[in-house]
């Protein structure tokens, strides 16, 4: 099933749950706007080439949107729909006052030169620089983009309007980016993971992980995993899989996989099937890498007790049901990877107030915002008698709906 059809489908059933009219749902369901852009740049061999670039903004009922930019040969309208519409529950359920929105363009990174990339972004941010805005619209990178690529939209953007920093998250540090954003997703998925096991009298340390996924997310979440004393016994990335039954050395992975670009030939570990990486014995499974991997296929040979969504919709609703039946307990992507749009959210503030805050602050309030957004969720569980995915996407849809009505909807 794709992205858009499983939000749609997820959004569908807490609409039910909390018996929301039929037309304030059709109208939460439909984005605010829908932008398509022609971006011809000049290459570096003096060639034109064009490329295609729109932004999705879902609803910003509670605040300005936010998402994610991506530069990816196969940027799909359809995904990009859902990860807006995703957006919009993910904001709702961290508390945080932003809606949401996604962006892209339709290109190679890799076979781009650096000064090809710039143009091309600042030929983006020139078409898109009246549609986004402190108060309107907050990119953040995503696949294919950086913190570079923020730097540049916030230059070209503030030729237009004046010195905006707020304008974009996620960017270097130097120019108003916030500390600890780097690690911020990893280190949500750490309070999330610590708050679901502690509600079953368990804890980091006492928990063997197997974690799909070595990029920024998967790689942090290992490392303070590790750090927590938890036993992470099986990586995988893109070029293979590696898996020791009495823990990986994970800084020595780190270092391995810095210099080997990726985790394929590390010594402290046996190589493993990246296909069977998923039906580890384990007791804590964190997808970290791409959507629909846990599907009706696998799911049935999937081993753990826990799975803690760090990826974008990994979990197909028909390997939910499965997964269910068999007591697997999931904690949802809206929830789980909401770390890193919390830390953009910070980022924000502190952009819009002028005044840095320390990293030692910045992860004290995460850990505030990742434990109360868990007991939220729970609470919702409990009133709704659901699973803790139709928790949180009750508790996000029931504060954009109610935030849409407070507003004057249908006046």
């Amino acid at each position: 099933m794709n992205a858009l059809a499983a939000t749609s489908r997820n959004f569908k059933q807490a609409a039910k749950l909390l018996g929301l009219d039929s037309k304030l749902e059709k109208s939460l369901l439909i984005p605010f706007r829908e932008i398509k852009v022609e971006c011809t740049i000049p290459k570096d061999d003096g060639t034109m080439a064009s490329f295609v670039g729109f932004r999705v903004q879902h609803d910003n009922a509670r605040g300005p949107m936010k998402g994610g930019i991506r530069y990816h040969h196969e940027v799909d309208p359809d995904e990009v729909n859902a990860l807006a519409q995703l957006m919009t529950w993910k904001t709702a359920v961290a508390n945080i006052p932003y809606g949401g929105a996604k962006g892209g363009i339709g290109c190679s990174p890799g076979e781009l030169s650096i000064s090809e990339l710039e143009r091309l972004t600042r030929e983006f941010t020139q078409k898109l620089h009246d549609c986004i805005g402190i108060h309107t619209d907050v990119p953040a990178p995503d696949m294919g983009t950086n913190s570079q690529t923020m730097a540049w939209i916030l230059d070209e953007y503030s030729k237009f309007h004046g010195y905006s920093p707020a304008v974009v998250t996620g960017k270097p540090v130097d120019l108003g980016g916030s500390l600890g954003r780097d690690a911020a997703t990893g280190k949500g998925v750490l309070f999330a993971a610590q708050a679901l096991l502690a509600e079953y009298g368990k804890s980091i340390s006492d928990q063997r992980f197997v974690i799909q996924g070595f990029g920024n997310v998967g790689s942090w979440a290992a490392q303070l995993i590790s750090e927590a004393g938890g036993k992470v016994i099986a990586v995988s990335d893109v070029t293979g899989a590696v898996k020791n039954s009495n823990g990986l050395d994970i800084l020595k992975l780190l270092k391995h996989s810095k210099e080997s670009h990726g985790v394929k030939g590390f010594g402290g570990g046996d190589a493993l099937d990246p296909n069977l990486l998923l039906m580890e014995d384990c007791d804590v499974l964190i997808p970290a890498a791409l959507g629909g991997v846990i599907n009706r296929g696998n799911a049935n040979d999937i081993r753990a007790k826990f799975i803690i969504e760090a990826a974008n919709h990994p979990t197909d609703p028909e390997a939910d049901e499965i997964l269910s039946k068999k007591g697997v307990l999931i904690l949802p992507d809206i929830f789980a990877n909401s770390g890193g749009v919390t830390v953009s959210y910070f980022e924000w503030v502190q952009n819009i107030q002028g005044f840095m805050w320390d990293e030692e602050k910045v992860n004290c309030e995460l850990k505030t915002y990742m434990t109360r957004g868990f007991k939220h969720v729970k609470e919702m569980c409990r009133t709704h008698n659901c699973d803790l995915r139709m928790g949180a996407f009750t508790l996000g849809v029931n504060r954009v709906a109610r935030a849409t009505v407070l507003r004057g909807w249908g006046a």
